[in-house]
């Protein structure tokens, strides 16, 4: 329509917001239907944390909060990157929006200029290049492969940046592949930035608790001091506290940049909720004994998932060190000829034939700007990841 900004041609609609919503649909028709697509815990908010929000509601805390978030968070927020990432950052250097989104894109919107350039290594969560784009920036993408991991190595880096990067946007655990950055390698990526001092790091740490094994985790600015002064560490309690719907990100950085953010957060939303923040607040300050409960329920649905996978014909499942997700290869299937009579041409392909022929809802990978592979989110029940898995091998063994 000719009224609507010329900026919405640079972005496309969310695929896993997508995906989760056609499942919905199909389940309201009678379709039975497993979505595999959301990326969100499907424990509960633990009581200690939905008490503090209702104690929160009978005090009255009720009214706006300042934009930069209510003091106790700040601190709270404060308390926690000390505690857990040996960051020292003060209450000024931190900020709370409605979501791990908006604090990555207040920060972009208070950076970005035209042509300025934000490396993203691919594959990435869906939001960033759509992000940078409406922020006016220029997204470029630093290629990894499963042989590696699918982590940015140094080499990838240090060609991907040029005289206009601004950002390189880090996730770690990584949503879709789960991937994990190791001190070691964060180290490499690490020197590689030191010799380019315009290039600032935005760090997702969401799925931070959410990592299995013996792998220890570490942020970028904790492995290398001298990067502190130009790395936004941001986090949130959506995914290791079961906080999907409280819509509670966080942030800490240098303080310029947080007080940009604070300004245009100011003129967009205003403050989070004020309930949602108090519950956080007990969420970073209360108790933690949960957290390794769940992940070890996580890392055992990581190893049924990755195992079945495996099982099916055509399909490649590496293991990946954190987040709920797996991000397998469906490059075996390729060129195979669906329930449908349709040829299997790419990694889209294969999700749509395999939600039609069996009710499983996955994503796409070239959606996360990596194909041909399609993205599982595990965060459900043993019994229906088995069901679901059971369905993917009844599937790709029925390909002509």
């Amino acid at each position: 329509m000719a009224f609507l900004a010329d900026a919405l041609s640079r972005v496309k609609p969310s695929a896993t917001i997508a995906v989760t919503q056609k499942a919905r649909e199909l389940k309201a028709k009678g379709r039975d239907v497993i979505g595999l697509g959301a990326g969100e815990p499907d424990f509960d908010t633990p009581d200690n944390i939905k008490n503090a929000a209702i104690e929160a509601i009978r005090r009255g805390e009720t009214k706006y909060p300042p934009v930069s978030g209510i003091a106790p968070l700040r601190d709270a927020i404060a308390k926690k990157f000390s505690r857990e990432n040996n960051l020292d950052y003060r209450p000024e250097q931190t900020i709370v929006g409605t979501g791990g989104k908006q604090i990555l894109f207040n920060a972009f919107m208070a950076t970005l200029n035209p042509r300025d350039e934000v490396v993203i290594p691919t594959p990435y969560w869906v939001s960033y290049p759509e992000m940078v784009a409406l922020c006016g920036g220029t997204p470029t993408f630093a290629a990894t492969t499963s042989a590696n991991g699918f982590k940015l190595t140094a080499e990838a880096l240090e060609q991907a940046i040029t005289p206009k990067t601004k950002w390189l946007v880090l996730n770690s655990p990584s949503n879709p592949s789960g991937a994990a950055y190791t001190e070691a390698e964060l180290r490499a990526l690490a020197d590689v930035l030191l010799k380019h001092p315009q290039v600032w790091v935005l760090t997702d740490d969401m799925y931070e608790h959410l990592t299995y094994g013996d792998f220890v985790f570490k942020t970028i600015a904790e492995v290398e001091p001298n990067l502190y002064a130009r790395t936004l560490t941001m986090n949130g309690v959506s995914k290791a506290y079961a906080m999907t719907g409280w819509r509670i990100g966080y942030a800490a950085g240098p303080v310029e940049l947080i007080k940009a953010m604070d300004m245009i957060q100011g003129q967009q939303t205003s403050g989070a909720c004020t309930i949602a923040q108090w519950a956080s607040v007990e969420a970073l300050n209360g108790p933690q004994d949960f957290i390794a409960r769940n992940k070890a329920i996580f890392q055992g649905r990581r190893d049924l998932v990755v195992s079945m996978l495996n099982q099916a014909r055509g399909i490649q499942c590496p293991s990946p060190e954190g987040a709920f997700y797996v991000y397998p290869s469906c490059a075996g299937l390729i060129g195979k000829k669906g329930p449908s009579g349709k040829v299997i041409e790419n990694d889209e392909d294969f999700c749509a034939e395999l939600l039609e022929a069996e009710g499983v809802a996955v994503v796409f990978g070239t959606a996360f700007g990596l194909g041909p592979n399609f993205r599982i989110s595990y965060a459900t029940s043993e019994a229906l990841l088995e069901e679901a898995c059971t369905r993917i091998q009844r599937f790709t063994a029925s390909l002509d």
